[in-house]
């Protein structure tokens, strides 16, 4: 059986109705599941949990991001599929049924997976110091042939003030582009849109039911798609938004415990990991913190469940037992208050802040930024600037596009819990299998693709 998986990221049974009809209507032939998200409840450790059907103790994907102790740096965002450890999805579907293809479109970890095509952002970055928006492919010959027939990516609407629906029309064009082409046994599409709107305005936003339209046209259109081509559709999403109203500042705190160690970069700070006895990583409403002075640990516990906005402390051991998910995970792991969140913050002066705290760079901070979805209010002629900007990067020369606001106060939805209402739980609809965790997606995929239900 040829299957589709199409991941609407953020959708929740709260937001099927009258702003979704035709998403509503597949639900109604379908039947939704709504179940518990995975922990963290973020993209990163969601999609491999739904891949591999393990958690992080098997696939070792306790966020976004986390602290390698070895290199002494915060990663975020990284592509390579090496990255996921465990058996995934596809490598079963292929030994077991003949002839089987996977194409994986922008499922995050997309770079080098063992899939037969694969579409995924990847900017370039030449030697002097360029940002080029681009994507990888697989194979490599795939993204010229995407560019010449659907243009080019639209980079800005992926991410940042500008994300909009542009980017998931251009990616679900992208899957329609690989199904006429090669027709895969399985297809993995991702659709961001929804993410963008319930974290900038939160999910009671007046502006929401025209979002939700948006992408009840773009994935409507693709199940359309699908489905006239014999291909059996099913939708999930990996977590639904909370609305927020506060957040959690935990590397101030440390700052103010004498914890952090801080570096002078040509007049502002900088976050110096290794050499601090204690910081966070944080990642929307879950904290990874590493505790560099083992000493401290019990006096970091007790600081952290007395600290308003934090609902508990959890540890990777006693979540994951050994293992590679206990390895890269924080020595305490903070879980937010349901209406909090937590940021990266680690400066108390704004005038100080890095160079980068004011730009769109997810590589660099060490630790996730939803403000990068904000134009700063205090700017008086934003689009001035980026217009500037823009000009400069064209002419060859550099300079910092900086737009983002340092207040935090602007993000009105997160997620990242694993106890949240019924109504803002990730949802399974398409087939009948008992969904009830994350892993469980993967049962439902290789049920469906190997045509038991």
């Amino acid at each position: 059986m040829r299957v589709a998986v199409l991941n609407v990221v953020g959708l929740s049974k709260s937001l099927l109705g009258e702003h979704t009809p035709r998403l509503s209507a597949f639900a109604a032939r379908h039947g939704v599941r709504s179940f518990r998200p995975a922990f963290p409840a973020v993209t990163c450790t969601a999609q491999s949990s739904m891949v591999t059907g393990t958690t992080p103790r098997g696939h070792g994907v306790v966020a976004n991001g986390w602290y390698d102790r070895e290199s002494a740096e915060v990663r975020f965002w990284k592509q390579s599929n090496h990255l996921v450890r465990g058996e995934k999805v596809w490598d079963v579907l292929r030994r077991e049924v003949p002839g089987f293809t996977c194409a994986k479109v922008f499922w995050w970890y997309n770079m080098h997976a063992a899939v037969d095509f694969s579409v995924t952002p990847r900017p370039l970055y030449p030697a002097d110091g360029r940002k080029v928006f681009d994507v990888h492919t697989q194979p490599m010959g795939m993204r010229e042939e995407l560019k010449r027939d659907l243009g080019e990516f639209p980079f800005p609407a992926f991410w940042g003030p500008a994300a909009g629906i542009a980017s998931s029309e251009w990616i679900a064009a992208s899957a329609r582009w690989i199904e006429e082409r090669h027709s895969p046994t399985l297809s993995l599409v991702y659709l961001p849109h929804l993410d963008y709107p319930l974290q900038r305005d939160g999910p009671g936003w007046a502006g929401m039911p025209g979002e939700l339209a948006a992408i009840d046209r773009v994935a409507g259109e693709l199940i359309d798609f699908y489905q006239e081509r014999g291909v059996r559709v099913a939708l999930l999403s990996e977590y639904g938004i909370s609305p927020v109203t506060r957040a959690v500042h935990l590397n101030r705190l440390f700052r103010k415990m004498g914890w952090l160690s801080l570096k002078d970069e040509l007049g502002l700070e900088t976050l110096d990991c290794g050499g601090s006895r204690v910081f966070a990583v944080a990642d929307h409403q879950v904290a990874h913190v590493y505790v560099n002075d083992r000493g401290l640990m019990r006096e970091v516990r007790s600081l952290l469940e007395e600290t308003p906005g934090v609902d508990e402390v959890r540890t990777a051991g006693e979540m994951w037992g050994g293992g590679i998910g206990t390895e890269r995970a924080g020595d305490l792991v903070a879980v937010a208050a349901p209406d909090a969140w937590f940021t990266y913050y680690f400066w108390e002066d704004d005038g100080v802040a890095p160079d980068y705290a004011r730009t769109i760079d997810i590589h660099r901070k060490p630790g996730y930024d939803p403000c990068e979805l904000h134009v700063d209010p205090a700017l008086a002629f934003p689009k001035l600037r980026i217009a500037k900007f823009l000009l400069k990067k064209k002419l060859g020369m550099r300079g910092l596009l900086e737009v983002v606001p340092l207040d935090a106060s602007l993000v009105k939805g997160s997620h990242g819990r694993d106890v949240v209402a019924e109504d803002e739980r990730p949802v399974w609809i398409g087939s009948d299998h008992p969904v009830e965790s994350a892993e469980d997606v993967y049962g439902a995929i290789l049920e469906m693709v190997r045509g038991e239900v």
